[in-house]
């Protein structure tokens, strides 16, 4: 038995050293981004087979580390101002792909320190790839999952397809003929900078006038130096339409044939460019209130848009709270590239470490489930932050002082079974 209580104190050393290894790790990553404390879970060891029947009456053999369990808690948030930086709030991790120790596959992590390669590609600090679903040309997202990459090159223009304007256009306002020598003599005007196929910028004036009760004119103008065979100095009218409102001031019914216009400079000919004053009631079926209208106020404009932009240099790239990714141009154009993938396990804790901040998927953790930020229970995404690790050093600390003590206590047992044998053998004597 005195042998036995050694060895008992010798399996105590032993299990308090390598918990205190455990918590020697989480203070060295206290500054991780990214990491999971750990902590050691201690069993009771029998020296004896629990079916002798005797299990009650026989003292233990020791103890043991069963296990080592991650604690997947959620870390702190710290802002950095990084655009590529990533944080998850709540559960899941962020996917990346690569080979590590020989192992060639993805691989799972909540360290979102994010670069953008000499190829484009989104990777992480070990110049693994990020994982995502890429945008299509039309901008949808595609259901496999890949390497996210960003496309460095200048962003191609866009030709201007459609112009949208809201005005109020004055109901007390006396009918009058539109002249275009003298359009200035309109009850309302508008200029607006559209595209043409070169993302070269065009000028067109918006003139609205009042030809009847409830009934208004609009012409749109191109002077002559925006025009191909134009004359610089002379306006040319490019398109008109008309515009009728009820007695309530809705818009009842908008004609407005699409413009073509030939732009000087190179550009295609034949641009077509839609009109759009919001919703009317003849042809939307809806209440004519939602757009232009007519009510006894000043004419004026709004709001005004168009869906044309001229070429741009790419300047960086943006990341929402749902994973989107989108990249920035100088032309102040934000382009969908992707979205982040956000893997899901049926059991954090059953993860395997891999290093760098990284886990893989085994038998015990499930296969990962996934899919984007803020669906099914996975986390959200915060854009220029990082995830810090979930270590507390006060509660380090204490277990360092703990286990401390209690290593000092088994070794108590060891020297105390020594000095009985040490007594037994002097018997003889």
């Amino acid at each position: 038995m005195v042998l036995r209580a050694m060895y008992t104190g010798v399996s105590g050393l032993r299990a308090e050293g390598e918990a205190l290894g455990v918590v020697g790790d989480n203070i060295a990553n206290v500054n991780t981004v990214g990491y999971k404390r750990q902590r050691a879970i201690f069993q009771d060891v029998l020296g004896h087979s629990i079916l002798a029947g005797t299990a009650s009456a026989m003292p233990g053999s020791g103890v043991r580390v069963g296990d080592v369990q991650q604690m997947f808690t959620q870390g702190s948030l710290a802002n950095t101002g990084v655009s590529t930086d990533v944080a998850l709030n709540g559960d899941g991790f962020l996917v990346v792909a690569g080979t590590v120790d020989g192992i060639t596959g993805n691989f799972y992590t909540r360290a979102g320190q994010f670069t953008i390669d000499n190829q484009g590609y989104l990777v992480n600090s070990d110049n693994m790839k990020v994982q995502g679903y890429a945008a299509n040309p039309d901008l949808t997202l595609q259901a496999a999952v890949t390497s996210l990459k960003v496309p460095t090159s200048s962003l191609a223009p866009r030709q201007t397809q459609e112009i949208s304007i809201t005005a109020n256009l004055d109901s007390g306002a006396l009918p009058s003929t539109f002249d275009i020598n003298s359009p200035a003599n309109s009850q309302a005007k508008t200029s607006i900078t559209v595209f043409d196929s070169l993302g070269e910028s065009r000028t067109l004036d918006v003139y609205f006038v009042k030809t009847a009760d409830n009934a208004w004119e609009y012409h749109v103008l191109a002077d002559g130096a925006e025009l191909a065979g134009g004359t610089p100095g002379t306006f040319t009218e490019v398109g008109t339409g008309t515009l009728t409102f009820d007695t309530n001031g809705a818009l009842l019914d908008a004609q407005t044939p699409d413009l073509t216009i030939d732009f000087a400079g190179g550009a295609t000919p034949g641009q077509v460019i839609t009109m759009d004053f919001g919703d009317d009631i003849a042809n939307d079926g809806a209440t004519g209130l939602a757009g232009t209208t007519q009510f006894a106020a000043a004419s004026a404009v709004s709001s005004q848009s168009q869906d044309g932009y001229a070429s741009g240099e790419f300047s960086g790239v943006a990341i929402d709270g749902v994973g989107l990714v989108q990249g920035l141009y100088t032309n102040g154009q934000k382009i969908a590239i992707g979205q982040l993938a956000v893997a899901k396990f049926r059991s954090n804790d059953g993860l395997g470490r891999a290093g760098s901040g990284l886990w893989i998927e085994t038998r015990d953790s499930g296969t990962a489930a996934l899919g984007a930020a803020s669906t099914g229970g996975r986390a959200s995404v915060s854009s220029g932050a990082l995830e810090q690790s979930n270590v507390d050093l006060a509660e380090e600390f204490v277990g360092l002082i703990q286990h401390q003590r209690s290593y000092s206590a088994n070794s108590k047992t060891i020297t105390t079974a020594d000095e009985m044998l040490q007594e037994l053998i002097n018997i003889k004597r």
